[in-house]
C-alpha cells in the first residue's frame, strides 16, 4: 500500500450539513483531503492546533497518557480505508520492538497524531477513492480555518445546543 504524508491544513463548516470538515493536506500542496468529523473531534483536534492546555485532559490527552504510561510509543497513523463514505484509519504502536496496529476513527487517530507529534499518511487508494481536490485549482471557495484568530473565533461562537445535532 502506497502511502501519502499530509498535515492538517484546518478546519472548516460543510455549508449544507454545518458538520466539521478536518482539511488535510499533501507536503507539496497539490491535493486535499476533506474528511468531515463530528463536533467533539473538531474541537479536540482545534485545541490541539491551538496549544490550548485544559486543566485536566481530555480523552485524546488521556489516550496520549496511556499509551506513554504503557512504554509504547505511537508511529504513525494512517487513513487506510473509505467504504460507504466512511473513513477509516488505524494507529500504529511500537511495544517492545513489536508493532501493534489499532482500529480507529481518522478524527480520533487525527486528534492524537497531533498530539505525538507523529506523521499522518494516507493511502493512495483512499485519496483516489475520495475523488481529492487539485489545489492548484481550489481556493475561491475554500473557507478553511487556518489562522488562530478565525479558529479561536469559530469556538468561540459554538454553543451548547450546537452539540445535540451531531451523532456519534
Amino acid at each position: 500500500m502506497a502511502l501519502v504524508e499530509m498535515k492538517v491544513r484546518g478546519i472548516t463548516l460543510d455549508p449544507v450539513s454545518n458538520m466539521p470538515i478536518i482539511i488535510l493536506r499533501d507536503l507539496e500542496n497539490n491535493k486535499s483531503l476533506p474528511i468531515w468529523i463530528g463536533i467533539f473531534e473538531a474541537n479536540a483536534i482545534a485545541s490541539e492546533m491551538e496549544k490550548l492546555s485544559p486543566p485536566r485532559p481530555m480523552t485524546h490527552d488521556l489516550l496520549k497518557n496511556m499509551i506513554e504510561g504503557l512504554k509504547s510509543k505511537v508511529k504513525r497513523i494512517i487513513v487506510n480505508d473509505l467504504r460507504n463514505n466512511t473513513f477509516f484509519a488505524i494507529i500504529e504502536l511500537e511495544k517492545n520492538g513489536a508493532n501493534v496496529s489499532i482500529d480507529s476513527r481518522p478524527s480520533d487517530a487525527i486528534a492524537l497524531a497531533l498530539r505525538v507529534k507523529v506523521p499522518i499518511m494516507v493511502s493512495d487508494e483512499v485519496i483516489k477513492k475520495a475523488k481529492t481536490i487539485d489545489m492548484t485549482q481550489a481556493g475561491e471557495g475554500e473557507q478553511i480555518i487556518e489562522d488562530k484568530e478565525k479558529l479561536r473565533e469559530w469556538l468561540d461562537k459554538l454553543k451548547p445546543e450546537d452539540f445535540g445535532k451531531y451523532e456519534m
